[in-house]
């Protein structure tokens, strides 16, 4: 049941992330005609085989669909979608996720100690498995705040254990969420954890502004709405900083709007136009010939429109979560 839930999800964002097409189809969608760099392979990507893809991605104006996994089944689901509807897949993992796939009775007493077993439990089926499905897969854990940093640091102590054997990390990214910190200690601590993380090539996912809504028990249902839409130069002086760590790769979660939770379209008010709008503004700080140089992640997708995600999309939007929905399907 779990994998026809996890691929009509993955077969409604492919409608939704690929250019525009006719809204009504007689037929059941196909996997997707996708032709990926020469570098994305099935199996888990990582390095610089996943900024070939995200790359990929931005050039043709498509997004990869994130699913938030919890079991083992739903991990299976998730590659199950992906090889049937056309990949690639993110799989990814929350903390309370993670504690949930340890089994609740480990509880989190020592800290997120089941939390972290649970995430890297999920990792390793998914590098088991994933070539046998035949698609590539992006591992990637979501959001993390700042007092639960003893998560993130027993995530990347597992990469780095595995980089050590392996010659490339476990996951491929992780997300810090510090954005209820001012901006200049998020950055600061986003600056220092890429620094270590770019030693074992992963990537981070950053986010500045405020989804709002409630996920993973955090409630941002009340938040003062001037934090859900971030500005460019706010953004700007994420991209500046980050773009100086050696080696350093990374994704930002801009809020424009976008709220975690039920709601049915004409509730959320989006405005994807400031991805736009941040997109020039850094191309011509930049002064290059890159025009969208963000790599941006869509949080929060629930309740908003085709056109809208679309338009998001446009913007250079890499990477769409899905959790909402599959989670009350």
């Amino acid at each position: 049941m779990q994998s026809v839930v996890v691929a009509l999800a993955l077969s409604s964002a492919a409608a939704l992330v690929a250019p525009s097409r006719p809204a009504a189809r007689a037929a059941p969608l196909e996997a997707a005609t996708i032709s990926l760099p020469t570098s994305v392979k099935p199996g888990v990507v990582t390095g610089e085989a996943l900024v070939d893809l995200l790359s990929y991605a931005k050039e043709k104006g498509f997004a990869i669909p994130a699913v938030n996994a919890v079991s083992s089944c739903g991990i299976n689901a998730c590659m199950e979608a992906a090889a049937k509807y056309g990949g690639p897949m993110i799989v990814q993992f929350s903390r309370g996720g993670g504690q949930f796939l340890a089994g609740k009775f480990i509880g989190n007493q020592e800290p997120d100690k089941a939390s972290v077993a649970g995430c890297v439990a999920g990792a390793l089926q998914v590098r088991q498995l994933a070539e046998l499905y035949g698609v590539p897969v992006i591992l990637h854990t979501d959001h993390c705040m700042r007092d639960w940093l003893p998560w993130f640091d027993g995530l990347l102590e597992a990469n780095e254990d595995y980089f050590a054997k392996n010659g490339e990390p476990l996951f491929s990214s992780h997300m810090l969420d510090l954005s209820e910190d001012p901006l200049e200690e998020n950055i600061a601590t986003c600056v220092e954890y890429l620094e270590r993380m770019s030693k074992s090539n992963l990537l981070l996912e950053m986010e500045l502004g405020i989804t709002g809504g409630e996920e993973d028990g955090v409630d941002n249902s009340d938040v003062d709405s001037s934090k859900l839409y971030t500005q460019p130069e706010e953004v700007w002086q994420v991209y500046e900083a980050l773009s100086k760590v050696p080696n350093g790769k990374f994704t930002v979660a801009a809020a424009f709007g976008n709220v975690h939770g039920v709601y049915s379209p004409g509730n959320v008010r989006l405005e994807p136009q400031i991805l736009h709008n941040t997109q020039k503004f850094i191309s011509e700080k930049l002064g290059g010939d890159d025009k969208k140089p963000v790599y941006f992640v869509f949080h929060g997708g629930s309740g908003s429109s085709t056109e809208d995600i679309q338009y998001a999309i446009e913007a250079g939007t890499i990477k769409m979560n899905i959790d909402t929905d599959t989670q009350w399907s």
